[in-house]
């Protein structure tokens, strides 16, 4: 009989790509997770690992492996999930995770929800960027996490994940309350395109967004100031130095003289994911998870969305 547990390491070897990574995550030597790997080899009769310089590297065989691996793994979240489901309400613990923003406006408020409705169920937040989720996702120490879409991220049809659009989040330009422009209902990127820029520093998300946005406005902008915490960055703008892009659902910080003012039908926009294991989604708890956090999007739609603009305006103040 192949040992599952095996099958678990070698999945680690190719989801962080070395072995001592893969041990780390799964807190083995890296002797051990070599030899978990080797004596799942011998159990079918194929090599799985083989020498690439000072280190090794998963052979072809490991590779056709790994796909029913993953189908394996789904199915097993599935048959948990399915098992769970048959003892009424959710119990135990579940365990979520977001970046900052998604966790103030989305699974913090998720949490409260849910300890009212199942007080049987104990949930447990953390925060982590969407790299991190992944990982926590894989080695199973969180259940559902929200991340942005970001081309550093698994791909969406990723066997070993269930990844689902939740909403879209618009930026919104910030300018000073005191700024010719702050009291239009919309402006136009190009009507700032001379002003100087506050954008996040070279690898961060939202930096990328603002230069693309500027980009496809026709103009690159002038950056003053590089900061990536959102507070920072709206009190430079409070102080006069420069305008910036402001994500919709980021929460302004109290007594500053900004306004939020929405950049018209072409703004950019980043896109939050729900994320589960495959074949995990239907566990009481995550599918409780999901409905609540389903509801709480639906009733903040007016604050998100292209037809937002009268609220993200009234709101910033």
């Amino acid at each position: 009989m192949m040992d599952l547990r095996r099958l678990n390491v070698l999945r680690a070897v190719d989801h962080y790509g070395t072995v001592t990574a893969a041990a780390t995550a799964l807190h083995l030597t890296t002797s051990a997770a070599s030899q978990q790997i080797r004596q799942l080899g011998r159990e079918l009769d194929v090599t799985l690992l083989e020498p690439l310089g000072r280190t090794v590297r998963l052979t072809d065989a490991a590779r056709t492996l790994l796909a029913h691996a993953d189908a394996i793994e789904a199915r097993w979240q599935q048959a948990r999930a399915e098992l769970h489901a048959t003892q009424g309400g959710p119990t135990g613990t579940l365990r979520l995770a977001a970046f900052p923003t998604a966790m103030c406006r989305l699974l913090g408020p998720v949490a409260a929800s849910l300890r009212a409705r199942h007080p049987s169920l104990t949930v447990r937040l953390r925060e982590a960027e969407a790299v991190d989720c992944f990982d926590l996702l894989f080695t199973g120490e969180i259940d559902l996490a929200v991340v942005e879409a970001l081309p550093a991220n698994p791909p969406v049809d990723d066997p070993r994940f269930e990844q689902h659009t939740l909403l879209t989040d618009p930026f919104d330009l910030l300018l000073p309350t005191g700024h010719e422009l702050a009291d239009q209902p919309t402006v136009r990127l190009t009507d700032v395109a001379d002003e100087p820029w506050i954008v996040g520093l070279p690898d961060d998300a939202a930096r990328a967004h603002v230069l693309a946005a500027c980009t496809a406005a026709g103009f690159s902008p002038a950056i003053a100031h590089e900061a990536c915490d959102a507070s920072l960055v709206a009190t430079l703008v409070h102080l006069g130095l420069g305008v910036a892009l402001y994500p919709r659902l980021s929460q302004l910080p109290p007594g500053l003289d900004v306004r939020r003012v929405p950049t018209g039908g072409n703004a950019p926009a980043r896109t939050f994911l729900t994320c589960v294991r495959r074949g995990g989604r239907e566990a009481p708890g995550v599918a409780a998870a999901l409905t609540a956090v389903h509801e709480l999007t639906a009733a903040t739609a007016p604050a998100t969305g292209a037809s937002a603009t009268a609220t993200a305006t009234a709101t910033a103040t």
